[in-house]
């Protein structure tokens, strides 16, 4: 290992202007008007794999190409070698709003340690990282004691519609003991993470119709039912005042904490004042006898996302509304599945409505969650990498957001993820000044190093 090491310690001013030639492409996958940069952004991360020492080439999809990259072909022996998948995406998020960036998103700025531009972070820095990794097993002639797929799309920020069908037709090529990706997060330089377990999601639009048009308030209110109210009141059903959700069954098949992992919440560097105030909140709420840490990633939860009715405009309008909808979203938690837990609220729903209205429920999108065992040989070597890399102790984190494409990976695969991510709290992905801790870029290329090592020893 020492060859590699020293290899990526005299190379970081060269892998941090290749990140800066990476970022420099605006590729957007959310505005069609940015498919050249894509295409160009691909080309040169698949010559950039091919002078690493990988082979590497463009796989065309129905939207933006994949880049498939392999560690070179090994000369034929009777031995099975590990084989292990790294993930990451090349697009990137909009770059509006433009007056908020103190310098252009595109155009790389360094201060201190902070590298600044779309997409720093989310997600070209991070994949970047993995790619140094094994450049310095390649050039110092250290021998990799695996093999490696490089996966990297142009689809994520628009929710890798490709991605399903080109690991379905390319399943036999990217079989693997397991997938790596670096797109999550860590809390502080100090608390390197792998995060395992990943909330689900099922979406639900309900609309509720009452007259057959708005009708004047004095003239009618009061012999027909508000649309709108009545699904206030319904909603409000969804929900007691310690938190819970309501929906009968909604609760059966959580997986509780256990005490490993109760040990690991409480290493997680967490102020309940902090957040609040973060946040912008008065006063924090969540479902009773759980921490806001435990809330927001390990507890299902039941959101209002948005709700329309009636008249909207300046000043007011003496209507009852014809109509009123609302858009749901349930997060879920492992062992929750979205059909069951979708079919379990529209149930309740139609039981509670009153015959003064007519309901109609639109399912939407769904996830399932995800979870890798934190005690399993594979998560262990990653925790063992991290703490190599970061020299210090890492922690365990459930993400309360959802990411499909991991559930993909363990559905077509079967293989699970282990996500070691390498982004900041304040790293600003999506969002206006988006940067990327240099220090942290280094660190996961050493992480990554001692990763091919610790999982190839299992």
């Amino acid at each position: 290992m020492q060859p590699v090491i020293d290899y990526l310690k005299q190379n970081q001013s060269r892998f941090i202007s290749e990140l800066c030639e990476y970022v420099r492409f605006p590729s957007v996958s959310a505005q069609p008007e940015h498919r050249q940069d894509l295409h160009a952004c691909a080309e040169w991360l698949v010559k950039h794999c091919q002078d690493v020492g990988l082979q590497a080439r463009l796989c065309p999809t129905q939207g933006h190409p994949v880049v498939l990259a392999t560690t070179p072909a090994r000369k034929a022996d009777s031995s099975r070698r590990p084989r292990f998948l790294v993930y990451g995406h090349y697009d990137v998020q909009p770059p509006e709003p433009l007056d908020l960036w103190k310098s252009p998103p595109f155009e790389p700025r360094i201060e201190g340690r902070s590298f600044f531009a779309r997409g720093a972070s989310d997600n070209k820095g991070q994949n970047l990282a993995h790619l140094k990794a094994v450049e310095a097993y390649l050039k110092t002639g250290t021998g990799l004691p695996c093999d490696l797929t490089f996966v990297i799309e142009g689809e994520e920020e628009v929710g890798s519609r490709s991605l399903a069908s080109f690991l379905k037709a390319n399943r036999a090529e990217l079989g693997c003991d397991a997938v790596v990706i670096s797109d999550t997060g860590m809390p502080t330089p100090k608390h390197p993470a792998l995060t395992y377990a990943l909330r689900g999601i099922t979406a639900l639009e309900i609309t509720l119709r009452g007259p057959s048009r708005d009708l004047h308030s004095g003239i009618f209110g009061g012999t027909v039912d508000n649309p709108a109210m009545v699904l206030c009141q319904l909603l409000a059903r969804m929900r007691d005042k310690r938190g819970r959700i309501t929906i009968p069954g909604f609760y059966d098949d959580v997986q509780k904490l256990s005490a490993y992992e109760k040990k690991q919440y409480a290493r997680i560097p967490f102020k309940a004042t902090a957040y609040q105030k973060f946040l912008g909140a008065p006063k924090l709420f969540g479902e009773q006898g759980y921490t806001p840490l435990e809330q927001r990633s390990a507890r299902p939860t039941f959101e209002i996302n948005g709700l329309t009715s009636g008249y909207q405009g300046e000043g007011s309008k003496t209507i009852v509304p014809a109509w009123a909808s609302a858009k749901i979203t349930m997060r879920l938690v492992p062992n929750q599945t979205s059909a069951r837990i979708s079919r379990q609220a529209i149930q309740y729903l139609k039981k509670l409505c009153p015959p003064t209205v007519r309901m109609g429920i639109k399912p939407g999108h769904d996830a399932e969650p995800y979870l890798v065992s934190p005690t399993s040989a594979q998560a262990q070597a990653a925790l063992r990498a991290l703490r190599s890399a970061f020299k210090c102790e890492p922690v365990l984190l459930r993400e309360g957001g959802s990411i499909p494409i991991v559930t993909d990976f363990k559905k077509i695969l079967h293989a699970d993820s282990l996500m070691l991510g390498l982004a900041l709290p304040g790293d600003n992905a999506h969002s206006p000044n988006e940067k990327f801790d240099l220090d942290c870029f280094a660190k996961g290329q050493l992480m990554s190093a001692c990763l091919w090592e610790e999982l190839s020893r299992i």
